[in-house]
């Protein structure tokens, strides 16, 4: 199989700030719809004219559609048309609080709901007016719990899948049943008091994490332009879960792990090593039981295996076109 076209570290400076927002500019169409509660949510597409598959991504929590340039660049340059669109409450998406910053959802089936609503105005009419194949799923983090959810509601539409270091599982600073019932009384005081959701303990506000300090990736580049993005968009930045995210997150989590065997799709779920934002554990729980998957462990690569350093994305983002390619 011939080697993918990527894009590397030592020229994406130049390459990020003139082909990759050239393209961004000239190939990505950007637009809203509004949801079924009248949330308005955010898209782009690159249309690929000499494509015949089409990949959706769905991507992690507080990631907006812009984060992804970089990646859609480099799907579509090896062949593939791309969907994304922003979950509720985070990037140009419709914001559900008086505090923009503050991380909610009244339940994970909101995100599905959108997902699917997505997938019925967009991207399933372009792939059957093209003649083309089920469209593949890209999911990272959050977005693959959300994906993982999607496909044991709506289990036809896609034919392949990928899960970068989903959220199957969430690291906690404290033992899990602790964690939990703080999640829980935290939910309960807050509902007694009838305020707007509360931030979970420790928890505030966006702020710009200084590279030395950041859990997400080993690329200064990459998480440098990252930042930048999210400088030059305020509107996208998003701050801590709030008490009630976490609730739902549970309960949306859990329900993947007792449903997990009915993912029959040809899915790769790719671990990062060095993960310390999602639980490993579970991870591999969760894939042990999913019938029809493969699993890849990138070694010591931290959270954010599709931004991460070319010694970590390499490997990934050949993984990902691999399966792609071949399922």
């Amino acid at each position: 199989m011939p080697p993918f076209n990527l894009s590397l570290e030592a020229d994406l400076i130049h390459r990020y700030s003139k082909d990759i927002q050239d393209f961004w500019q000239a190939q990505v169409t950007k637009g809203h719809f509004i949801s079924a509660d009248q949330i308005k949510i955010a898209y782009a597409s690159a249309i690929n004219p000499e494509s015949e598959h089409t990949v959706v991504i769905s991507s992690g929590r507080i990631e907006g559609l812009i984060k992804y340039k970089e990646v859609i660049f480099d799907l579509f340059n090896n062949g593939y048309s791309v969907f994304i669109h922003d979950h509720r409450g985070q990037g140009h998406s419709g914001r559900l609080l008086s505090n923009s910053h503050k991380g909610y959802v009244g339940t994970f089936d909101d995100y599905v709901e959108d997902f699917q609503q997505f997938m019925q105005l967009h991207v399933l009419p372009h792939t059957q007016q093209s003649g083309y194949s089920k469209p593949k799923l890209l999911c990272h983090s959050m977005g693959g719990a959300i994906g993982a959810l999607y496909l044991l509601q709506y289990t036809s539409d896609f034919d392949d899948v990928v899960f970068s270091a989903p959220m199957f599982g969430i690291v906690a600073p404290l033992p899990e049943l602790m964690t939990r019932a703080i999640i829980n009384i935290g939910c309960a005081l807050n509902r007694a008091l009838k305020s707007e959701p509360w931030y979970f303990v420790g928890l505030g506000n966006y702020r710009s994490v200084d590279f030395k300090k950041n859990t997400l990736t080993n690329s200064a580049i990459r998480y440098g332009l990252f930042r930048q993005e999210y400088e030059a968009f305020p509107e996208v930045q998003l701050g801590g879960p709030t008490f009630h995210w976490l609730q739902q997150a549970v309960i949306a989590m859990n329900k993947i792990k007792d449903n997990a065997y009915k993912i029959e799709n040809a899915c790769l779920i790719l671990q990062a090593g060095a993960d310390s934002v999602v639980d490993n554990k579970q991870q591999k729980r969760v894939a042990h039981q999913m019938p029809n998957t493969d699993f890849m462990i990138i070694d010591q690569a931290k959270h954010e295996l599709l931004l991460e350093s070319d010694q970590f994305r390499l490997p990934s983002m050949n993984a990902v076109l691999k399966h792609f390619k071949t399922c």
